[in-house]
């Protein structure tokens, strides 16, 4: 994946080009992980759901005892000027916040690092929307689930394991057998005629409420565990994110879902999303 050489980043109270842009090597985000980020996208050029993206990243810090560097409408602002400065068709946005700059290397000082990163909105396949996709599962959690921290170690992980079997995501599974969550996704299943999705031990996307709001509108939607061995039984299955948006899911592991097609309340669901960003 490349990006025009010309992208504008925030780094720090600067906004300077993507080649220059830099964190001294001592800073906690490099050297411990210890940091926090949100990721999301534009739709006509606006960012979705930018507020609640940034009430996120607050909580996100809040939970791994991290402070923000400023109010969450200063980096609402901060996030407006950089997509601004680069003036893309569509965007996607990340939102990092790290521990700073630390001259022992694991204290964190009392200014954390903001840098805010913008490049091009890239499309995946139609053929993952049409045909569908095939997830593996993994046995893994992630730390602080409910976090959007730096450590990606789990789901680096996973990933090459799922890459290594054609797949394109890998669902995390705890030690109860419970499916959870992609790496960088929510999991959905469609089974007797109900939308079900895990409530707990799963970072909350931003992408998942949207279409629980608009699925309760016409499907009944139950939030609670999803059991491994009940994926054989399931009728639909997708995935959610702000890059995947809805994609579905036709192959988990060996089992076949949903006749290895994208089912029809999955389709519903991804109309109404189309709809309702194109509204934006």
């Amino acid at each position: 994946m490349t990006f025009a050489k010309n992208l504008i980043y925030y780094v720090n109270g600067k906004y300077i080009s993507s080649d220059q842009a830099s964190l001294p090597l001592n800073d906690l985000g490099i050297v411990r992980g210890y940091g926090v980020f949100d990721y999301l996208r534009t739709y006509n050029g606006i960012p979705f759901k930018l507020q609640e993206h940034v009430q996120r990243l607050q909580k996100s810090a809040e939970l791994i005892g991290l402070s923000l560097p400023c109010s969450t409408e200063e980096l609402e602002a901060i996030t407006q000027e950089t997509l601004r400065h680069n003036n893309l068709p569509e965007s996607n946005i990340r939102i990092v916040v790290t521990g700073g700059s630390s001259a022992d290397f694991i204290t964190p000082p009392e200014q954390p690092s903001l840098v805010v990163i913008v490049t091009p909105v890239t499309q995946y396949s139609a053929q993952y929307y049409e045909q569908g996709v095939k997830v593996i599962t993994v046995q893994m959690e992630r730390f602080i689930p409910q976090a959007k921290t730096l450590n990606y170690i789990s789901a680096i992980m996973a990933l090459q394991q799922a890459k290594r079997a054609n797949a394109i995501d890998a669902l995390y599974v705890n030690q109860q057998s419970h499916v959870l969550e992609g790496t960088t996704t929510n999991f959905f299943i469609f089974r007797d005629s109900q939308l079900i999705t895990s409530q707990e031990n799963v970072l909350h996307g931003i992408t998942r409420k949207v279409v629980l709001e608009l699925a309760i509108k016409k499907l009944k939607v139950v939030e609670r565990p999803i059991s491994y061995s009940e994926l054989k039984d399931c009728d639909e299955a997708f995935i959610t994110s702000s890059n995947k948006e809805i994609m579905p899911v036709v192959q988990i592991d060996d089992l076949q879902i949903s006749h290895g097609k994208p089912g029809e309340n999955t389709q519903l669901l991804m109309h109404l999303f189309q709809d309702y960003t194109r509204g934006l």
